[in-house]
């Protein structure tokens, strides 16, 4: 029997420090999130980073929890009951990190007599702290418990065209009676080095504004170079000339370089080079989380508006709206085809 396993990032169980702090120290002592030996690691998680920053991220996430728990979480089960009622195979959700884990899901999936999983993460692009790390995950709990069980990946959709025209409707439906002068692509950020070592040929990735633009296979797994495509995609189709949009990386962490230009800055350039209305879109995620209701839609807003800006929309993601659920149904579906 076949099924179909939905992933994505993960929540804290709660708003307490407490709880925050558990999942903080899961998601960062992954070795694909933090990639230093494990020592260091250790050292740097455990010893400085879990006693400074849960209290913080834990009054972040109040600011944008719902009575239901977390938003992320709850907007992912909305989507996936609608989505089960588009499939007559069984469909489960899983999140990499918190306790809605991967294992519990596949688990159920195994329960219900599935043999062959098409694991769909609900992440546009590759990163290895993000895509790679779910695949990873996944081939380890089979190789450990499920044995029985095949896996398949849904490939990464930056640029697959019925994703781009879902982003598109979502962006028109919300711009719609808006007054803007600029669109921002505000990507999620990574460590520059993240880029360099995703790069198959250890060669081509140089971020000097090039690589990007020349054909390689290193462009299969560079998550800048996907960001930029579906930038590029959804321009195209929004009709929007050169200078009315521009891209940027969010959520630094730690000091090391991380992809340029870094969205909390471009709040502050923006009204001093006359950019007064700005709409802000978020195309790393499909699904609103933390970074994009607290970083960008709370955050952001007051940045841009403290340097000068006057009117600041946030788009929100895609979340469980039906153009959304379409497009993945029909990717489940033509996978359960072509195993038939």
């Amino acid at each position: 029997m076949k099924g179909i396993l939905l992933i994505n990032l993960g929540s804290p169980d709660s708003t307490s420090t407490k709880d925050v702090r558990k999942y903080l120290d899961e998601f960062l002592m992954d070795e694909r999130v933090i990639d230093m030996p494990y020592w260091k690691r250790f050292l740097l998680v455990k010893g400085i980073i879990l006693n400074t920053r849960p209290k913080k991220s834990a009054a972040a996430y109040k600011k944008i929890w719902w009575k239901e728990g977390s938003p992320l979480e709850v907007i992912s089960e909305r989507f996936t009951e609608k989505f089960k009622k588009k499939l007559n195979i069984p469909v489960t959700l899983g999140m990499r990190y918190g306790s809605m884990s991967m294992e519990k899901s596949i688990d159920e999936l195994y329960q219900k007599g599935v043999t062959e999983i098409l694991m769909i993460p609900m992440y546009p692009h590759f990163a290895m702290s993000s895509y790679e790390t779910v695949e990873v995950k996944a081939k380890e709990i089979l190789a450990n418990k499920y044995t029985t069980i095949k896996l398949e990946s849904f490939p990464v959709f930056y640029n697959e065209p019925n994703y781009i025209k879902a982003m598109v409707s979502n962006i028109q439906n919300h711009l719609d009676g808006v007054d803007y002068e600029h669109i921002l692509f505000s990507y999620h950020g990574l460590p520059e080095r993240h880029i360099k070592l995703a790069d198959p040929t250890k060669s081509h990735c140089k971020l000097d504004g090039s690589c990007c633009e020349t054909q390689s296979i290193a462009h299969k797994t560079c998550y800048r170079h996907q960001c930029f495509e579906t930038t590029k995609e959804i321009v195209k189709l929004l009709n929007l000339k050169g200078k009315t949009y521009s891209n940027s990386f969010q959520s630094r962490l730690l000091k090391d370089p991380w992809l340029k230009p870094y969205t909390d800055l471009e709040f502050e350039r923006f009204p001093k080079e006359g950019i007064k209305k700005l709409v802000v879109i978020t195309p790393a995620f499909v699904t609103d989380c933390l970074e994009t209701l607290e970083e960008i839609a709370m955050e952001g807003e007051q940045q841009f508006l403290n340097a000068g800006g006057k009117n600041y929309k946030h788009i929100p993601c895609m979340n469980d709206n039906d153009d959304w659920i379409n497009v993945v149904a029909d990717w489940a579906r033509k996978w359960t085809k072509t195993k038939d």
